[in-house]
């Protein structure tokens, strides 16, 4: 008896300092490892959400809507959202069960992107209630609709976890594929921002065409190339000044996104020869990043990069409408166009690369 009334505490004891010793362990757990894993699911169903969201523009575009909500457009659409927010939340609940706290239980960079999936969500359920109440949108109303707009704050959020992911340092293994997935994700990221300025791209209403019906409408085709020059830089800028890219990258980005941009096109075909111009202008980014070397230690070389791409991109745009549809604007018109785009594509350079970096760099 008093051996085992001696044997409580000890028992007690053994139990404590096992609890102590795991609630350590679990202390020392700073986040959740990510992997080329995650980020390759991420990857691709954010390719799959984002075409869903393609899918149910082109609806828009031609008139494939009617006024409910529940249309196969939205159930590809949403569909992929369940996917992606499902291996979000695997993620974070095999993570958990590790051992790692509710906190850190996802690896770095998702955090923002599970946020993104209960926006979505929410904003998910606002929106079929507002169809509900105020009937389905009509032209730019649907870019302009608080509800998608929540969804698309979710959606770039989601899309936008493996950029953050690959500031860690890959693992050795797995260092080209984690390469290889940033250009499918800057060509997500950059459609998303595409898609909700649609109304004023120059791939879906090229106003400089001759054979448009908004021909030589100067004022919306300059708009659009400025806007439209802003979020094709500030991407490209971004990911040159900070992730390592494969050769072939901004092609790749920005093909796969003219491609998509032309499937909203409302009026005639589909613009093969403005999406081929565009994935050659792609090729020069890729031999001008390749031959200027554009970097933070070379801002020379940087701000000519940022100058010359967008130059390029709509000389090739101009190029390919002066071959195919006709130009409707005068020389001095689609010219100035042209060395507007570069000065705008200069003057964001200086937004990731401002004067006063060069000065923290030279010696003292």
């Amino acid at each position: 008896m008093e051996g085992w009334q001696a044997d409580i505490p000890t028992a007690a004891v053994d139990a404590s300092m096992a609890g102590a010793a795991r609630a350590s362990a679990t202390k020392g757990l700073s986040r959740a490892p990510g992997g080329i894993g995650i980020d390759c699911q991420v990857v691709v169903l954010s390719a799959v959400f984002v075409g869903g969201l393609f899918l149910d523009g082109w609806a828009h575009a031609h008139g494939r809507v009617d006024q409910s909500f529940f249309t196969p457009w939205h159930a590809v659409f949403y569909a992929g959202y369940a996917a992606v927010a499902s291996a979000l939340v695997t993620s974070l609940l095999r993570n958990r069960a590790r051992g790692y706290p509710w906190r850190r239980a996802l690896p770095a960079g998702y955090g923002l992107s599970l946020l993104g999936a209960l926006i979505f969500g929410v904003g998910g359920v606002g929106d079929m209630i507002w169809h509900m109440l105020f009937g389905i949108e009509a032209g730019v109303e649907a870019l302009l609709s608080p509800t998608h707009l929540a969804l698309g704050l979710g959606l770039g959020l989601i899309v936008t976890g493996p950029l953050r992911a690959a500031t860690r340092p890959p693992q050795p293994a797995s260092r080209w594929a984690a390469q290889a997935l940033i250009p499918l994700t800057l060509a997500s990221t950059l459609s998303v921002l595409t898609f909700f300025t649609m109304y004023a791209h120059p791939l879906v209403h090229p106003a400089a065409s001759a054979a448009r019906p908004y021909a030589g409408s100067e004022t919306m085709g300059v708009v659009s190339i400025l806007l439209q020059t802003g979020l094709l830089m500030g991407t490209i800028l971004l990911a040159v000044r900070f992730w390592t890219l494969p050769a072939g990258a901004l092609s790749l980005m920005v093909t796969l996104n003219a491609g998509a941009m032309g499937f909203l096109n409302p009026h005639g075909g589909y613009p093969l020869a403005l999406v081929a111009a565009a994935g050659a202008a792609g090729l020069l980014a890729d031999l001008l990043r390749a031959q200027l070397r554009p970097t933070a230690a070379r801002p020379a070389a940087w701000r000519l990069f940022a100058f010359a791409v967008p130059a390029a991109f709509y000389f090739c745009y101009f190029l390919a409408l002066k071959l195919t549809e006709g130009i409707a604007w005068s020389i001095h018109f689609w010219t100035g166009s042209i060395l507007l785009a570069g000065i705008a594509g200069w003057l964001l350079s200086y937004l990731l690369l401002p004067p006063r970096s060069v000065e923290v760099q030279r010696p003292r």
